[in-house]
């Protein structure tokens, strides 16, 4: 008597030689390598846009696109070309122009200063990925070698200065012995997000955020603004409202970005005494000023100015204070701020 199972031998018996052969077809000819999609840039918007008033792509002089891995980078280079090299690193959601009262000031004291807009921010393309700490030390790397500098002064605000420290512990090669730090992330603990960050940065809300209905709302909502009142806050709305990769950027970068658990990286910075200059307002209350002494617990050496009564915006209520500070500190053979 046969085996009932004589013929699912035979068929498996049949059917191995061609799953082999596919199986080979497979692995000897991979899928074609796509780049990652990226999200455009204040550059797609049309003419009419109050954008282009208020940050046009040649706020700076100097100005030029990076073609980069992960996406198109626009950037600047201001100042003589001679001088010492100094990066400025913008924060969370205000591209390059929070630097437009700081940068003139470094190149008329002789430095040459490099700004650029972070992905998914300004003239920066946005691209579809997880926007954590790597995403952005390997885009200033990638700058960085594009122009042609070796190393550089590192400076930055807010998340940049997360960024700036994450940096300068990953590629201590391509930083000189200077970095300032303006009321920087890195080590925020949760309770310091407000809870309105965490519901706006969730997956679910940002699904929401994204959809067409959405959008088409933020945009009835920034056209009823005027930019006279706040330019900045408009800007922000723009890119709110016209790209659709901001929102997704922004709420990656306060799940996944350099906001907090950056502790290894400052104590990389006080392992290695590097020269840092801290500058913060007392009055800020999104990175709040208790957060400088956790900077400086990790870099005990670094130098201290303060602002009173300074919010979070310093560098455009405070432009002359920070800029002498700056100034000063990456001027001076010792590293020395401004005192305050």
């Amino acid at each position: 008597m046969r085996s009932s199972s004589a013929p699912v031998i035979q068929w498996f018996l049949l059917a191995l030689p061609a799953a082999v052969f596919f199986g080979y077809f497979l692995t000897a000819f991979p899928h074609r390598c796509t780049s990652t999609p990226a999200q455009p840039s204040l550059a797609s918007l049309p003419a009419d846009s109050p954008s282009w008033d208020i940050y046009p792509e040649d706020f700076y002089e100097g100005g030029a696109y990076a073609r980069l891995p992960q996406g198109t980078v626009r950037y600047w280079l201001i100042g003589p070309e001679n001088g010492e090299r100094i990066v400025l690193i913008h924060g969370l959601s205000v591209p390059a122009i929070i630097w437009k009262e700081i940068a003139p000031q470094l190149a008329q004291n002789g430095f040459r200063v490099l700004l650029y807009d972070l992905y998914g921010r300004g003239y920066s393309d946005a691209p579809q990925t997880t926007y954590d700490v790597n995403l952005y030390t390997t885009q200033l790397a990638l700058l960085m070698q594009y122009v042609g500098w070796s190393h550089a002064h590192i400076a930055g605000v807010s998340m940049g200065g997360g960024i700036a420290a994450a940096f300068s512990a990953q590629f201590p090669h391509l930083v000189t012995d200077r970095l300032a730090l303006v009321a920087c992330t890195g080590l925020l603990n949760p309770s310091d997000l407000s809870r309105t960050s965490k519901f706006l940065s969730s997956p679910i809300v940002q699904l929401v955020a994204s959809s067409y209905p959405f959008r088409r709302y933020l945009q009835y909502l920034a056209s009823g603004k005027s930019a006279r009142e706040d330019p900045i806050a408009e800007l922000v709305r723009i890119q709110s409202a016209y790209l659709p990769g901001f929102n997704p950027a922004i709420a990656s970068s306060l799940r996944d970005g350099p906001i907090r658990d950056l502790a290894p990286s400052f104590a990389a910075l006080g392992q290695r005494h590097a020269n840092v200059v801290v500058i913060w307002g007392t009055a800020d209350t999104v990175v709040p000023y208790r957060s400088a002494a956790r900077v400086r617990a990790h870099i005990p050496d670094a130098q201290m100015v303060t602002i009173d009564g300074g919010g979070h915006d310093i560098l455009v209520s405070h432009p002359a204070t920070v800029g002498r500070a700056l100034v000063r500190f990456f001027s001076d053979k010792r590293g020395q701020a401004a005192r305050q």
